[in-house]
């Protein structure tokens, strides 16, 4: 068997044909487009993956918004090492946790609210399943029925890939099939779905769309949602997965709408970028509701690995990182300087950026169609061609600021014109204005330029 130093030592194109061999080889093919199969990551600090050439490669992919703190943060780090160290407990099924206990009773003072009833998991998509499971129960519905959204993005478990609106990640694979689906920030939609069907009895929305290209709703919007389920007596489920842990300037994104939800839950960066758990989050009277009787308290209680002893740590020291060092703060204040830089390109560009839109380090930068950026004699001839190349310009621009540019972006899973961007909370001003002015000088190569240079790539 292989050893940790012979996985240390691998060369890229052992790494490439195991992952072919064993991982996902059709996954492979995307990363081989875009470049990404030629970097094996030696180490990571702060901002930067470090590559095996020395090379410093700048993080605006972020895991997808898992790592708030950056890579490698000195405090948890320390906190970690002093739990291995003092050889505390992980798994503590039989007993109390205190470190599960100190992490719900931390999480539970920094949300708004009577949000205090904590649920640990794994993973996004587990802490999903458990918030739509308690708010199942808590509506009171026999057959209860859920309402979601179009282009929504919720896991791919079996529960909540049945309102994850992709035909791609359901397949063909039998789903719950108790949900209703209707346009994002459409409050009428919404208003017309609920008052026509009296067996819905939960509502779950993300309060910024990720995959769907970093869509947002207004106040107003989320206001009526509030309104709406409180009339109806339904239960309203704010997926802040990604949105969550203040990537967009609050802790929660639903808190600049003035509004609360009945459930929450958070993943991603709540590990620290270190762990892998993750929390849903209730008001107590629906948690009682569901399981607050010792008949039902078993029914839905944590995992094997929910509330581990070094992952509840880690998040531990996040949280207070998290504030210590007014990451929130930051992630308003560089937030508001990215999307400023992102406008000032996108009207000098205007014929390849089509918007950028965003709150604090959560940005999407959308560009047109393909025919859009070509001269007018070319556009009705490549037009007929867009759905087929969706994607291609932001696939071209992203392999081509890591070749070139040595800068990391992420993509999107519905618009796939948009370019994510979730840099770490600690993101400067400086690492703005290095990744921006990566992105000026690709974007002055002009199209055809820009389609050059990645067929090199590919040729290459």
């Amino acid at each position: 068997m292989l050893t940790v130093a012979d996985a240390k030592a691998m060369d890229i194109r052992t790494m490439a044909d195991l992952f072919k061999d064993h991982i996902n080889p059709g996954q492979f093919h995307f990363m081989k487009l875009l470049g990404f199969h030629k970097v094996k990551v030696e180490r990571a600090e702060g901002m930067f993956y470090v590559d095996q050439n020395g090379r410093r490669i700048l993080d605006f992919f972020g895991g997808f918004g898992s790592l708030a703190f950056g890579h490698n943060h000195p405090r948890i780090l320390k906190a970690r090492k002093e739990f291995q160290d003092e050889k505390r407990h992980e798994i503590a099924i039989a007993f109390l946790s205190q470190y599960a206990a100190a992490l719900a009773k931390n999480l539970a003072l920094v949300s708004p609210g009577d949000l205090d009833m904590v649920f640990l998991g794994s993973s996004g998509s587990e802490v999903m399943e458990a918030a739509i499971k308690v708010a199942e129960r808590a509506s009171g519905r026999k057959n209860c029925k859920i309402v979601h959204a179009e282009n929504s993005f919720h896991g791919k478990t079996k529960g909540v890939l049945s309102i994850t609106d992709s035909t791609l990640y359901q397949g063909e694979f039998k789903l719950v099939g108790n949900s209703y689906k209707v346009p994002f920030g459409d409050l009428e939609a919404l208003t017309r779905c609920v008052q026509s069907h009296p067996d819905i009895g939960v509502v779950v929305l993300e309060t910024v769309q990720g995959g769907g290209g970093i869509i947002e709703a207004s106040t107003d919007y989320w206001r009526g949602v509030r309104a709406l389920c409180d009339r109806h007596k339904v239960v309203w489920v704010a997926d802040e997965v990604q949105c969550g842990y203040g990537r967009t300037g609050t802790f929660y994104a639903f808190e600049r709408h003035g509004v609360i939800p009945d459930v929450t839950a958070l993943a991603k960066s709540f590990g620290g970028g270190k762990a892998a758990i993750g929390a849903m989050v209730a008001r107590r009277d629906v948690y009682m509701k569901a399981y607050g009787t010792p008949k039902t308290a078993m029914i839905h209680a944590h995992a094997t690995f929910g509330g581990i002893g070094e992952a509840s740590v880690t998040a531990i020291e996040a949280l207070n990182t998290l504030y210590d060092e007014d990451l929130i703060g930051n992630s308003g204040l560089v937030g508001s300087y990215l999307i400023e830089r992102l406008n000032d390109i996108r009207e000098k560009y205007p014929t390849i950026v089509k918007e950028v839109r965003g709150r604090g380090l959560m940005v999407g930068l959308e560009f047109h169609d393909f025919s859009r950026t070509l001269p007018l004699a070319l556009r009705p001839m490549v037009a007929i061609l867009d759905d087929k190349l969706k994607g291609s310009l932001s696939g071209f621009v992203g392999a081509l600021l890591l070749r070139d540019y040595d800068c990391l972006v992420a993509f999107t899973e519905y618009n796939r014109n948009v370019i994510r961007l979730e840099p770490p909370l600690i993101c400067t001003h400086e690492n703005v204005d290095q990744f921006c002015d990566a992105l000026d000088n690709l974007l002055g190569r002009g199209i055809v330029g820009i389609v050059k240079d990645f067929i090199k790539t590919q040729i290459g």
